[in-house]
């Protein structure tokens, strides 16, 4: 149907479109000036009162692109790496931090910039021109040298170490990246994760992620490797051996590249049961949290087995039982990670707390009257109870939380009930997926859900230095 328009309205149309369309556009107003700028060095130390110097101010790492060229021969690395990076105040310089390796030259977004060495590892960098705060800007640093020559602090310290065939490996807690790569050295500030490895033809190269290209040339090969979960530096890892490689999937398609080095293929049966250990752990914690699995099994002495992101590294002398441990702390100590060392009971209490949950569930065991076993030996022990879960001081962090931390978590479990329980192992990781986290978050989180004071039990078990009282020891079921 068509409509009629009176000629009265035709004509008043006519002069209101002439009038319109007479009328210019207005013109945009021009945009604000940007502030002027105050730039600032960023501090030296992430706030970690444990270890001051750890870690850098003034910007959030995004992404590092690591490139290196490593001749197991020689021992020397060569390395290329980009730092992505967004600052956080106005930048007249930053700091990186990168142990014992020479640096050859610095660029900032492609302009050469004044580089200095200052104390045992932090590398200070000023860019051609001021940064301001909230831009997005690229730091590509030339270095090389022999990284295993490079002091280190021992215990858990690991550093690039060589393998008793030749190739090499790097481990290490609280500090491993900079042992290798420039590095914003804190757990606080987690980034993704990119490494191309050129080797010699023959030799393997194991990283974080998934392996996502692999070319060859002129008797050199280079492996690309990428990890787009948010990483903690020292969870990332690269190891270069003549390895037997294993490659399976899980059952959500999710790659699982397990890697032998000589002299521990006899460890393969262990490692074909990681997708059962995987989907246990499933059902206890949540969706798996990153997006590839497997493992990095050396043939050496070290004294421990690391979690290194999506492909934990395990000591000649890892079991199955090491498998579970490593593998639960995808959830509890790489999805949520630390915010600063004096935290590491979330790591390694809840990730020791999953071998006896592994334990109930294959080996049928009874962990209340495993409980009550421990406790009878330990009770007259005070060097068993001396050591504190949370707030250890620097350079205690792993005493305790190994044996002291399970029956802190068996008894928190019995103290808040089942229900709870299975609830909090699902509920923390959810919440603070791919985050960082304080133990003190963990007990107001623990607070909350149970909707009990457990001020009492926290301050006995986590923060205290001699046995609990009977109250707090004997929780629950723990009473019988």
């Amino acid at each position: 149907m068509r409509s009629r328009v009176p000629a009265a309205g035709l004509v008043m149309g006519a002069v209101c479109a002439l009038i319109i369309g007479c009328t210019a556009d207005p013109v945009p107003a021009a945009p604000p000036p940007p502030p002027p700028m105050n730039p600032a060095p960023g501090t030296s130390g992430a706030g970690d009162p444990y270890y001051p110097m750890d870690g850098n101010g003034g910007y959030d790492a995004t992404e590092y692109q690591v490139g290196i060229t490593y001749d197991p021969a020689k021992g020397r690395l060569d390395g290329d790496t980009t730092v992505i990076a967004k600052a956080t105040q106005d930048l007249d310089r930053y700091n990186l931090d990168l142990r014992g390796l020479t640096v050859q030259s610095v660029e900032v977004d492609g302009k050469p910039a004044k580089f200095a060495r200052e104390g045992d590892f932090e590398l200070v960098v000023t860019p051609a021109e001021p940064i301001r705060n909230g831009t997005e800007f690229r730091t590509k640093v030339l270095y090389g040298g022999d990284p295993s020559a490079t002091p280190k602090a021992g215990g858990s310290e690991n550093g690039w170490q060589k393998s008793k065939d030749g190739g090499a490996f790097i481990v290490g807690e609280p500090h491993s990246a900079s042992f290798w790569y420039p590095v914003n050295e804190t757990p606080r500030d987690k980034a993704m994760f990119t490494l191309a490895a050129r080797t010699p033809d023959g030799w393997t190269v194991i990283s974080n992620g998934r392996e996502i290209q692999k070319t060859s040339a002129n008797g050199w090969t280079t492996t690309s490797w990428q990890e787009r979960t948010p990483v903690a530096s020292y969870l990332t890892t690269v190891a270069i051996d003549k390895f037997t490689v294993d490659r399976m999937s899980l059952p959500d398609g999710t790659p699982v590249v397990n890697a032998y080095a000589p002299g521990a293929e006899d460890r393969r049966d262990t490692g074909r049961r990681l997708p059962e250990i995987i989907g246990f752990l499933s059902s206890k914690f949540g969706p798996y949290p990153v997006d590839a699995a497997g493992g990095i099994y050396l043939d050496e002495d070290i004294h421990f087995s690391l979690e290194t992101q999506t492909r934990p590294t395990y000591a000649k002398w890892a079991d199955l039982i090491t498998v579970v441990h490593e593998t639960a702390h995808q959830w509890f100590g790489d999805s949520v990670t630390l915010k600063s060392w004096s935290d590491i009971c979330l790591n390694e209490c809840l990730a020791s707390y999953a071998q006896w949950l592994w334990q109930e569930s294959r080996d049928h065991e009874n962990l209340d009257d495993r409980y009550r076993a421990a406790l009878e030996i330990m009770r007259g022990s005070q060097d068993f109870w001396t050591p504190k879960l949370v707030d250890m001081g620097a350079g205690q962090e792993f005493h305790g939380v190994y044996d002291k931390g399970i029956l802190a978590i068996h008894a928190l479990r019995r103290k808040i009930g089942e229900g709870a329980f299975t609830r909090l192992l699902k509920e923390w990781p959810a919440t603070y997926r791919n985050a960082n986290a304080s133990w003190a978050d963990f007990e107001a989180f623990t607070i909350k859900l149970s909707e009990q004071d457990l001020r009492p039990f926290f301050d006995a078990w986590f923060h205290g230095t001699s046995i609990p009282p009977d109250a707090e020891l004997l929780p629950g079921t723990l009473r019988g």
